[in-house]
């Protein structure tokens, strides 16, 4: 099929071609867009915490009387709760993953002031963190019970002696290097600077706040015990009895004590569900508004080809008389539309790159992968055959008699 004679059908119903390009162009540029950040948030909000997420839960409880025993405190709860039927594993804690909000300090390779930090999330407990949040010992081992400082809330430098990172941190803090157990690092530098030793490494330790870079994994474990008027627990349950064990807990804890107020239960996954709520209400939003804008640009098509065919009965009546066969009208006003689509598409892809620019700089958006716009091209093209499919059809179904008749 010659393409001259639809590209001087197309100059002569320019306005109508170039509005369709246009909003192909215009279709493309978000599509692609929209695409990635829907595929990198749902990536994000993926992400795993290195914990047991399903089968784990953090409670805080606070409300004390003054001039308790708190270490007592903590001693009877962590036995009552340890032996309770379902529960695995139970351990002190400061905070707990994706709940957004805990501790945070710089971490330094070493005590030299100039030397650069990075901040860490802090987490500490008094026994075994890694068995309660159901964590990965990579390397190294976990801390023994002599290791553990006590410290009051007064004490204003918290100087602890040993520490397990997560592998994203020492990589970061140690670049180059595999071996990390027996190096030692530092809470802030200069004199008031603490050393420590690393004792062990896990695989992975998402921190409360997951921020959406690598620092979301740059975390620490000391072994700790903050003799503060409050109590925080991190439990671990036997599959399936999460739930369950929750509600136990809860109970147990409330009745245990009457002078404490019970402020929250939170389980990893219900955490993680708050944590990335604003992200899955993201994409979904996206996907619908992409979805709608498909919706319209297909819509634009098949009448714009509707029209089309409308105003040429009259030529597709004669190509028919000479001897066109029905798919030769159908291919021809399929090629048509496939090169406006082409026209717009064309245009597309410099106002998607230009459109993730603009995010780039002013969202902090990652740079639109190369990828995503052969997809974006891939799904318009289809989207336009299919578009004009309809009255492509109908137009080859016209009988040379009626249409010329007609005009």
């Amino acid at each position: 099929m010659e393409i001259r004679p639809i590209l001087s059908a197309l100059l002569r119903s320019k306005t109508g071609a170039f509005l369709i390009a246009a909003q192909v162009a215009l279709t493309l540029a978000i599509l692609g867009n929209a695409l990635y950040i829907v595929q990198d948030r749902l990536a994000i909000a993926a992400r795993p915490t290195g914990t047991d997420e399903a089968n784990t839960f953090f409670i805080r409880l606070y409300g004390f009387r003054e001039g308790i025993d708190v270490a007592a405190m903590l001693d009877a709860d962590l036995a009552m709760i340890g032996a309770m039927p379902g529960v695995e594993a139970v351990a002190t804690a400061n905070m707990a993953p994706l709940t957004q909000s805990g501790w945070n300090l710089t971490v330094q390779p070493n005590a030299d002031p100039d030397a650069e930090g990075t901040n860490a999330a802090f987490y500490f407990s008094s026994e075994s963190l890694v068995d309660a949040l159901g964590l990965q010992l990579v390397a190294g081992r976990d801390f023994t019970p002599d290791e553990v400082q006590v410290i009051e809330p007064s004490l204003a430098n918290i100087a602890p002696k040993h520490a397990i990172l997560t592998k994203a941190l020492a990589e970061r803090l140690y670049p180059g290097e595999t071996d990390f157990i027996g190096r030692t690092a530092s809470l802030g530098g200069g004199d008031d600077a603490s050393v420590f030793e690393v004792v062990g490494i896990v695989e992975r330790l998402q921190s409360p706040w997951a921020q959406l870079g690598p620092q979301a994994e740059h975390s620490m474990i000391v072994p700790m015990r903050q003799l503060e008027p409050s109590a925080a627990y991190v439990v671990r349950t036997e599959p399936g009895q999460r739930d369950r064990v929750m509600r136990e807990v809860e109970d147990k804890l409330t009745a245990a004590r009457s002078d404490r107020v019970h402020l929250s239960t939170t389980s990893l996954s219900e955490a993680r569900a708050n944590r990335y709520r604003a992200d899955r209400s993201l994409a979904w939003m996206l996907v619908t508004m992409v979805s709608l804008l498909l919706l319209v640009t297909a819509s634009g098509i098949v009448g714009m080809a509707s029209l089309w065919v409308g105003q040429r009965r009259k030529q597709i009546g004669v190509r028919r008389a000479i001897g066109a066969r029905q798919r030769d009208i159908l291919r021809y006003f399929l090629v048509e539309n496939f090169m406006v689509t082409t026209l717009g598409i064309v245009v597309g892809v410099g106002l998607a790159l230009g459109l993730n620019q603009l995010l780039v700089s002013q969202l902090e958006v990652a740079r639109l992968p190369v990828q995503y716009l052969p997809i974006g091209m891939g799904v318009l093209w289809l989207l336009g055959l299919l578009a004009a499919f309809g009255p492509a059809w109908r137009a080859s179904r016209i009988p040379p008699a009626v249409a010329t008749r007609s005009a």
